[in-house]
């Protein structure tokens, strides 16, 4: 079968990244045509503009919808594309050059009708976004789950670089109306009916994350509120290190209690973890400053994931509240 690749983006008041982001497409090494297909999920802030600025030299359709979240605007833009696999991208990402022969080369070998890739950090990055960066994607953090070689098979590809064929689309009807979550959501369909999802390490892309220690707390802590929704959505999928972050959490405080009460062992261990943390970061990164807020990325995302999911399980498993109930904000209402 011929690839034809459709980029798929959604986008919500954010023409600065537009711009950015399709700077990196333009040195894109081409083995092929590809078209960009960009919708503006009800912006109040449109990036029509920027488009313009490239439309001579990319080959962008664009669209401007009613705001019904980027899963809905996903699902909108493989409606709209002509290709028959979509490569799927947040706004806040930057594409290295090879970015598609990856691609290309690995479904010629091996096709597979859903693929996620990792993220990294650019040069060009904040020194902030650098550390959530670490914290996000470090094996001493979270295990290397968003890309880490050895999660290969039945890997749960993330919506920021993803992949999926127009016929793994319309036979799962595309994302759903959660957010965030909507990506392992669609992902775990996917296996139920019988897809591969699989990690394709090499085609990588620079996340590159426009936030603040406020905005981090914020949606690491929505992270945990998913994953139990997930849980219950999809029964069999639940792990024990979705556990880790809560029990780190408690863990932590419960260092502090016994500290108060003269044993240090306890948390003698947690600052050795801090210390190899920021040791580990710093040398990826060659910065004391980097390492140092690795750190405190890493505790805030511990603290973040594990509050939310421990409140998320007392609302779902123990209270019996249904999602939209307990947690509407993270659902979206589809208007289309």
């Amino acid at each position: 079968m011929q690839l034809e690749y459709s980029f798929i983006i959604p986008v919500f008041n954010r023409p600065d990244e537009i711009r950015e982001l399709l700077k990196s497409m333009q040195n894109l090494d081409c083995i092929s045509s590809f078209e960009i297909v960009i919708v503006e999920d009800g912006s109040s802030i449109s990036s029509e503009d920027v488009i313009k600025d490239f439309k001579e030299y990319l080959n962008i359709s664009y669209y401007y919808k009613e705001n019904t979240g980027p899963g809905d605007s996903r699902n909108y833009g493989m409606k709209m594309a002509k290709g028959n696999y979509f490569l799927i991208l947040d706004s806040d990402v930057l594409l290295p050059s090879n970015y598609l022969q990856e691609i290309q080369n690995n479904l010629s070998e091996n096709y597979v009708d859903c693929f996620g890739g990792p993220d990294a950090a650019h040069e060009s990055f904040t020194d902030l976004q650098k550390a959530i960066n670490y914290a996000m994607t470090s094996f001493l953090t979270t295990g290397g789950i968003r890309g880490n070689k050895k999660s290969v098979n039945k890997f749960q590809p993330r919506s920021f670089n993803m992949g999926l064929s127009k016929k793994a689309f319309l036979e799962s009807g595309g994302f759903g109306l959660i957010h965030p979550g909507e990506d392992p959501d669609l992902a775990l369909r996917l296996q139920k009916i019988g897809f591969e999802t699989v990690l394709i390490p090499d085609a990588f892309v620079y996340h590159k994350r426009r936030i603040d220690w406020h905005k981090f707390y914020t949606q690491v802590n929505k992270f945990g509120k998913v994953r139990p929704i997930l849980n219950n959505w999809h029964p069999g999928s639940a792990k024990l290190t979705f556990w880790f972050p809560s029990i780190f959490m408690i863990g932590f405080f419960i260092s502090l209690i016994m500290l108060s009460l003269g044993s240090t062992f306890l948390f003698v261990c947690f600052l050795l973890y801090f210390l190899i943390i920021g040791i580990h970061a710093a040398l990826k990164n060659k910065s004391f400053y980097i390492g140092m807020a690795a750190i405190l990325a890493t505790f805030i995302q511990f603290i973040g994931y594990g509050t939310g999911f421990l409140r998320s399980n007392w609302k779902l498993n123990f209270l019996k509240m249904k999602p939209q109930v307990a947690f509407p904000a993270l659902f979206f209402k589809n208007e289309n």
